[in-house]
Parts: structure tokens; C-alpha cells; sequence
């Protein structure tokens, strides 16, 4: 069992992973930005650490200066919430490197998982179907129009390291797609520092099914069910509906999906305390 745990992250996320350490008996330490001085996760901690000026970059980002914050009050581990550095394989890697326990996946899963041009790739070996794409990463409009054509037009340009929405877009044919692809990769390059992008076949009406699985580092595994998340606007999730979904055909299906997956790779691994 971890004796301290650092909460890397801020607000009502830090203020739910506390409220789960004092459960199991285990301190906790807040991180906090000059602005959060005061927030509500700085004062339920049983330790706050101020790590720098409100712009996340220079507190919540900063993996220097968390680190330090965990050395300096022995925190057995990091816990990253979601968001911030939650999926950054560099940061998981640097706890490794100071024998501190990165709550999260390994870094090696990150970078396979994070990147969704790899993402596909290694769920394609593991057999599980996914919408006909590219398979290499497409760094310019030419080479991507005439992968564009191979796929069929409608399709959608996204960025590989994208999320929320940003860097994709819907192109409907040849005459829209240049354009379509350089706004999408400026995006992709001012939002995730990446111009890494993919191609798929766009799915009219489509039906937006997630099943979410979890790993620890002893070989035990959970799915924690699926949920609905069809409706959506301007390309994100507007609404996530945890219950069975009528749109798979079966238990069967759905379990066989999800071996399908898990047998290629330990998408989560959480190292239990």
C-alpha cells in the first residue's frame, strides 16, 4: 500500500482523489499554481506544495517542478488525474527514472496508445475492426488526397496526437480536401506540437460506442462497460450514456472485442498500491 500519494492535477479532479486516499488510509499532497492558492483541493490535502504561476506551463506542465514537489515531500507515487500529464509518456518515464510510481499506463503504452495513426495499427494486429485508413502517417495534402482517393471520398482528416475535436476534418472531395488538410494540421501543430496526420473513411450517422478497460501490473483485469457516446457536436462528445448499448449485436460481440484488444496489448496498467 502507497504511504503518500501526489495528486498532479487540480479543481474537482484532485478533490475526488483525495477524498479516495483519506478512504484507504493514505496521505495525501496537493500541487497548486499561484492561482489555486486557495482552491478547495489546497486545503483537503493533507500537504500542498505551490509549484509555480497560474499558465499551466509553468505549474501543471511543469514535470520538473512536480517531480521536485514529490521528492521533496516522499510521495510514493504520482497520481495525474486526467488532462495535464495524464497520457505524457516522457513524464510516466521520468518517474520511472526517480523510482516514483506513475498511477497511469507505462510509457511505452503511451506513446503506442497516445498516437492514433499507432493506435489503429496495433489494434489492426490484434484483429479487431476499425474503419478502413491510412496505415503510414501523412505529413502532406498531395500524398494525402491521393490516399484520399484510394479510401473513397467522404473521409475525415485528423490529427494523429489529436483530441476534444481538434485537428479533423470532414472533406467531401478532391476539390476540398487541400484546404481541409492544411487547416486541420495547423491545428493539430498550434494544439498538440504535431503534424502527424491520418485519413479515414468518414461514417455518416454513425453510432459512437466506448469500452473502457482496466490492467494492473499482476496480470488482473477488469471491464468497466461500456457507455454511448453517439450524440456529439462539432466533433466532441456531448453526452456519455453508461448503460448497454442496443447498437451491438450481442454480450458475445462485445466480450470478444474487448479479447480481441487485451490480448495485443495492456491498454491500462495501474500499478495496484
Amino acid at each position: 500500500m502507497f504511504q503518500k500519494i501526489l495528486i498532479a492535477n487540480r479543481g474537482e479532479i484532485a478533490v475526488r482523489i483525495i477524498r479516495a486516499c483519506r478512504e484507504l488510509g493514505i496521505r495525501s499532497v496537493a500541487v497548486y499554481s499561484t492561482a489555486d492558492r486557495e482552491a478547495l483541493h489546497t486545503m483537503l490535502a493533507d500537504e500542498a506544495i505551490c509549484i509555480g504561476k497560474a499558465a499551466p506551463a509553468d505549474s501543471y506542465l511543469n514535470m520538473e517542478r512536480i517531480l521536485s514537489a514529490a521528492i521533496a515531500s516522499k510521495a510514493d507515487a504520482i497520481h495525474p488525474g486526467f488532462g495535464f500529464l495524464s497520457e505524457n509518456a516522457k513524464f510516466a518515464q521520468m518517474c520511472r527514472q526517480c523510482n516514483i510510481v506513475f498511477i497511469g499506463s507505462d510509457a511505452d503504452i503511451i506513446s503506442r496508445m497516445g498516437n492514433k495513426q499507432e493506435a489503429r495499427n496495433t489494434m489492426m494486429a490484434a484483429k479487431v475492426p476499425v474503419v478502413p485508413g491510412t496505415k503510414e502517417p501523412v505529413y502532406q495534402a498531395e500524398y494525402g488526397l491521393q490516399l484520399a482517393k484510394e479510401i473513397g471520398f467522404p473521409v475525415m482528416i485528423k490529427a494523429a496526437s489529436g483530441g476534444g475535436g481538434k485537428g479533423m476534418r470532414i472533406s467531401r472531395s478532391a476539390a476540398d480536401f487541400k484546404e481541409n488538410f492544411e487547416v486541420a494540421q495547423a491545428e493539430s501543430v498550434n494544439g498538440f506540437a504535431d503534424n502527424t496526420m491520418y485519413i479515414e473513411k468518414y461514417i455518416e450517422r454513425p453510432r459512437h460506442i466506448e469500452f473502457q478497460i482496466l490492467a494492473d501490473k499482476y496480470g488482473n483485469v477488469v471491464s468497466l462497460g461500456e457507455r454511448d457516446c453517439s450524440i456529439q457536436r462539432r466533433l466532441r462528445r456531448w453526452w456519455r450514456n453508461p448503460r448497454p448499448s442496443r447498437w451491438m449485436r450481442s454480450s458475445a460481440e462485445r466480450w470478444e472485442r474487448w479479447r480481441c484488444a487485451r490480448r495485443k496489448l495492456p491498454i491500462m496498467k495501474a500499478p495496484a498500491p
